[in-house]
């Protein structure tokens, strides 16, 4: 059990590996808070934990939205510390880029890259004023290596990386971490269900991508593993 309760800021916990990511944060007893824009499902997240005597917080948000994001930090803010932000949420769109709508593009932008950035900025003023904080970014295998049919969630999560990339040389004198989580094909719902009823088993598993972001975020404060890469054994699909 960790020492006191550090609260954790979690975005797209409906679902994957926020979701997973909540369930471990709060298994060694930080102080939660999910967000996302399925509310139901993070529901029925804290109705799992109960059974073991955990829970969450809960705070709705749609990060496309920058004055969703600016309220729900004032929301948590206004009564709790957040020590790490966790920008997970996520969307995709498995088209060629001739065939991506102008929607569909900016949707993978607007909630991957925009929606990321926003949370940062909000949560930024927080982090300087204490002189500490710790952003993961969940990014993704694209950043590495390329794929057809991903050119949208490519260009966000290439955003993303190159933009918190520069933020960290801009906050290492304030003392806050910039950790980027760069997972393979993970099983998550973003993925067809017939794409992981067919290769389930080569697919990483959310927990164990959480457990990697749990174990980054407890490094000693002094020290930070600023990229990780997590791949299946047998590769990428």
């Amino acid at each position: 059990m960790v020492e006191g309760k550090e609260g954790i800021w979690i975005t797209g916990a409906s679902s994957g590996i926020g979701r997973a990511a909540a369930v471990e944060f709060a298994k060694i007893g930080m102080k939660v808070f999910a967000s996302a824009r399925r509310v139901t499902e993070l529901e029925r997240l804290n109705k799992e934990l109960r059974k073991e005597k955990l829970s969450v917080e809960i705070f709705p948000c749609n990060v496309a939205s920058s004055a969703n994001v600016d309220q729900t930090v004032k929301k948590i803010l206004a009564a709790n510390e957040i020590d790490c932000l966790v920008n997970n949420a996520g969307v995709t769109s498995w088209k060629l880029a001739e065939e991506n709508t102008i929607n569909e593009i900016d949707d993978v932008i607007n909630t991957n890259l925009l929606g990321a950035i926003y949370s940062i900025k909000y949560i930024l003023p927080h982090f300087i004023k204490r002189r500490k904080g710790t952003i993961i970014n969940i990014l993704s295998v694209v950043t590495k290596k390329i794929f057809t049919n991903s050119s949208a969630y490519a260009a966000s999560k290439m955003g993303l990386l190159g933009y918190a990339n520069f933020l960290r040389e801009e906050v290492r004198k304030y003392n806050i971490r910039i950790i980027n989580i760069i997972p393979g094909t993970t099983e998550t719902p973003m993925w067809a269900q017939k794409v992981r009823e067919e290769h389930s088993e080569r697919m990483l598993d959310p927990e164990d991508v959480a457990r990697v972001i749990v174990s980054a975020y407890l490094e000693r404060k002094n020290m930070v593993t600023e990229e990780i890469l997590v791949r299946p054994i047998e590769g990428d699909l």
